[in-house]
């Protein structure tokens, strides 16, 4: 079973992908912050991470830096509100496999997890 780690901290979103994702037969790790989900990730490791740019606290474009700096190759999907191509291309150039804007479609965002999986489990 894959694990999707999200990390969002608006609660009806969070529960919709979360319930959504588990429907999926994915295992999910929830954190309404990035500080603690970067503990977890260096002891577990996941297969795809769903993060959100605007959290409390360290933001999660600065996440996404430091999940880089861990060498850690993993898929990452920035979820968020921001539309902007100026934010859209700063993360994708820090590192982000895929960029989603809120609000989403859920078979759409649940058909990126599952691309970015295939992709990374893929032969180089």
């Amino acid at each position: 079973m894959a694990r999707v780690i999200l990390v969002e901290d608006e609660k009806l979103i969070s529960t919709m992908v979360v319930l959504n994702l588990r429907r999926s037969g994915f295992e999910v790790v929830h954190f309404e912050r990035a500080e603690p989900m970067l503990d977890y990730l260096a002891e577990n490791g996941c297969d795809v991470l769903l993060l959100d740019i605007m959290l409390p606290g360290m933001q999660g474009d600065e996440a996404l830096r430091q999940v880089r700096a861990m060498g850690l190759k993993i898929p990452v999907l920035m979820l968020t509100a921001r539309h902007e191509l100026d934010s859209k291309v700063a993360a994708l150039d820090s590192g982000a496999d895929d960029y989603v804007t809120k609000p989403f479609d859920m078979n759409e965002l649940l058909a990126r997890v599952r691309a970015a999986i295939r992709r990374s489990a893929a032969p180089a």
